[in-house]
């Protein structure tokens, strides 16, 4: 796995413009802007943002196990992270979720709200670029890495197209969408590859399908039960601009949901650890115990579920009680 080095920064513009950039493609990123696009833009793009994000980062942190491409050896690359090394390189899943959210947001909002397209297609070019430079700024993935990454994302964005709309009328519409949301994503993670060592693929690939399934289990009570929904008539992605009233209301929705939805997870975590750790007699500050399998799964994927279910239901329903509907 190489070592981290240590290392001086000669440019604080690149090393913060690049560790932000970084930042776009982890979980401090998903856990904001993901539930902000269904509580202030519109349910559908946010719909169709999250089940292309599942898909795309389940195949991508798959397909690292399963090629098992190491990573930038250190020396002579400098390694800014120190998380995300002990997983392989192909293909790099920053550049995938990079792609697949940015260019997902710019194909379903184009039609629906009135922007320039080229504003937007630079803004997502923009985006993932930043994003995709930043893995090779930090040294965590190779040119090929970064360049297979968003190549794939962009072949499964146009082979889910044709799709979008039947996935998402299935979603709202069927019967059997709780019970698939939950047990397929399960599956996959109780299934997923195994490796000679432990790598965090495994639980942050948890981590994503259990989001994902938690908001599709939200998304499908909403529409059965007629739950709050957003009025996105009065979101026009800022053209034209937007009222300080509404950036008020914006603000509030967006700080009243993160609020719920970090106190969800927080709650979550020691409940479900402090439950598996009864079942497993184990103490909940074990590291080892909480990599083991029948731990790592359950723990992760029924907090996120939960962070999933509290962003789609628990915070509309709050959002209307305050009247910020």
């Amino acid at each position: 796995q190489g070592c981290v080095q240590k290392y001086i920064v000669k440019n604080y513009f690149y090393y913060y413009l690049f560790k932000f950039s970084a930042a776009l493609g982890e979980e401090i990123f998903y856990i904001t802007f993901l539930p902000f696009t269904y509580w202030n833009i519109d349910h559908s793009v946010s719909r169709r943002m999250i089940i292309i994000w599942s898909i795309v980062m389940y195949i991508g942190q798959v397909s690292k196990d399963i090629l098992k491409w190491p990573r930038p050896l250190s020396p002579p690359v400098v390694k800014l992270e120190v998380r995300t090394n002990a997983e392989y390189g192909m293909p790099s899943t920053h550049a995938m979720a990079a792609t697949a959210i940015s260019f997902s947001f710019l194909i379903a909002t184009m039609n629906q709200y009135k922007y320039p397209f080229e504003l937007g297609l630079v803004a997502a070019f923009v985006f993932s670029t930043l994003v995709c430079l930043s893995r090779l700024y930090t040294g965590m993935h190779t040119v090929l890495d970064v360049i297979g990454g968003a190549l794939i994302s962009a072949v499964l964005l146009v082979l889910l197209y044709p799709a979008w709309d039947m996935i998402d009328h299935l979603l709202l519409t069927s019967p059997f969408c709780p019970l698939l949301s939950i047990v397929v994503p399960l599956v996959l993670c109780y299934n997923y590859p195994k490796l000679d060592y432990y790598s965090p693929t495994r639980g942050d690939t948890t981590t994503i399908l259990g989001a994902g399934a938690g908001a599709t289990v939200g998304f499908w009570l909403n529409n059965q039960y007629a739950m709050p929904a957003y009025t996105s008539a009065n979101f026009q992605l800022g053209f034209p601009l937007i009222t300080s009233k509404i950036a008020v209301v914006v603000l509030a929705r967006f700080f009243v949901g993160i609020f719920v939805v970090l106190l969800t997870r927080q709650l979550m975590k020691s409940v479900v650890l402090g439950m598996l750790g009864y079942r497993y007699k184990f103490p909940i500050g074990d590291l080892e115990a909480r990599r083991r399998l029948e731990v790592e799964v359950p723990y992760k994927f029924i907090t996120y579920s939960s962070v999933g279910f509290s962003a789609t239901v628990i915070v509309p329903l709050l959002h209307e009680l305050l009247g910020l509907m």
